[in-house]
C-alpha cells in the first residue's frame, strides 16, 4: 500500500513569482525544473496536447512542492472559498511563530489570522497562523 509522501502539486499562474516566494521568502530550494508536453492523444494528466512547466521546490530531504504552470491550456482562475470541498493548504513547521509572522509580514505576505499561541500544562508552546501565498493558496504555519 502507500509507503510515504512524494510531493504536493499546485497549479500556478505566475511561475516566476511563485518560485521566488517559495524559495526566497520561505527558504525552500529549487530542485528541478522541466517542461512536459503531452501527445495529442493525452498522457497521465488526461489533457491531450497539454504543455506545462514543472518546478519542484522543497528541502534537501523530504516532501517537495511541485509548482505546475500550464501554458496550453492556460492555468485559469481559482475559487477562494476555504470551505469548498477540494480546497487544500500546505502546512510548515516553524521554530518561532511570532518571528515567522513578523518576518513574512515585512515581506508583504498576506496573513488571514494573527498567531494564536497556547501554553501547554508542561510550559511548552503551540502556535498556529494562516496565510496565503502570492496567488492565494492557503498556508499554515505551526510552532
Amino acid at each position: 500500500m502507500v509507503s510515504g509522501f512524494n510531493h504536493t502539486g499546485i497549479v500556478v499562474n505566475n511561475l516566476d513569482l511563485m518560485v521566488d516566494f517559495y524559495c526566497n521568502d520561505l527558504g525552500l530550494t529549487e530542485h528541478s525544473r522541466g517542461d512536459s508536453n503531452a501527445p495529442p492523444e493525452g498522457n497521465h494528466t488526461g489533457i491531450p496536447g497539454s504543455r506545462r512547466t514543472l518546478v519542484f521546490v522543497g528541502f534537501a530531504d523530504g516532501h517537495r512542492i511541485e509548482l505546475v504552470k500550464y501554458h496550453e491550456p492556460e492555468s485559469v482562475g481559482r475559487d477562494d472559498d476555504m470551505t469548498r470541498v477540494g480546497t487544500n493548504h500546505i502546512c510548515f513547521n516553524v521554530v518561532d511563530i511570532e518571528k515567522t509572522h513578523d518576518d513574512l509580514s515585512a515581506k508583504g505576505i498576506e496573513f488571514v489570522t494573527d498567531p494564536i499561541i497556547r501554553i501547554n500544562d508542561d510550559g511548552s508552546r503551540h502556535g498556529i497562523v494562516y496565510a496565503r501565498d502570492p496567488e492565494g493558496n492557503w498556508l499554515e504555519f505551526i510552532e
